[in-house]
């Protein structure tokens, strides 16, 4: 059996340098975000529908998806964006299983699947029974507003928005099975995935033993 972890957390608070710890340990890592950008990409089937529902003001010169304008679009309209949703949802879920069914078949003792959105879409349904275990990372809102605005270049008001726009820092705490605390230095946040990386590889062993006996 390969034991398969969500790693969720709210807008930047670090699960890209979780991740990236993560695959630097030999973990496979399957990441939302990078899935999503992929359903995307130009001549696929989802940019398609995303021009034909929006119209080509979504696509860039080069004929790539505009996401600033789509973004736009999207943001104060919930039927759009449920739309949008709707559309690319289900290819994004998709692909994560193929790349789960793919781990298992190279005998991975463990995958990591980043779902930024996990309390939000996944929690609660039947797709949360593909995970055997919750993974938060977690800092305060203060230092997510903070790298926000660094990162994106975001005013207050903006970043106050996105993050509004998500659950509550508690509610995704209170699903977590294991939290990764980032209010420090990159050197902590790599210890902490040391130390579950043993973890999770000593879970996974135990639960082939029990399988096997």
């Amino acid at each position: 059996m390969t034991l398969h972890i969500v790693l969720t957390g709210g807008i930047a608070s670090g699960k890209t340098a979780v991740s990236r710890f993560f695959e630097e340990l030999g973990v496979k890592v399957i990441d939302a975000d990078i899935i999503a950008r992929e359903v995307v990409e130009p001549g696929s089937s989802g940019l398609k529908q995303i021009s034909e529902h929006f119209g080509d003001t979504v696509l860039l010169d080069n004929g790539a998806l505009n996401r600033q304008a789509l973004r736009k679009i999207v943001f104060n309209d919930d039927a759009k964006r449920e739309w949008l949703n709707g559309l690319l949802h289900p290819m994004i879920r998709n692909r994560m299983t193929e790349l789960r069914t793919e781990a298992e078949k190279c005998d991975e003792l463990y995958t990591v699947s980043v779902i930024p959105l996990y309390f939000e879409t996944i929690h609660g349904t039947a797709e949360a029974q593909n995970y055997h275990r919750v993974l938060v990372v977690d800092s305060s809102e203060e230092t997510q507003l903070e790298r926000l605005m660094k990162r994106d270049g975001d005013n207050l008001q903006l970043a106050q928005s996105l993050m509004s726009s998500q659950a509550k820092r508690q509610k995704r705490l209170s699903i977590a099975d294991d939290i990764i605390n980032n209010n420090s230095d990159l050197h902590s946040l790599k210890q902490q995935v040391i130390s579950l990386d043993s973890h999770y590889r000593d879970l996974a062993r135990n639960g082939r033993n029990e399988q096997g006996g």
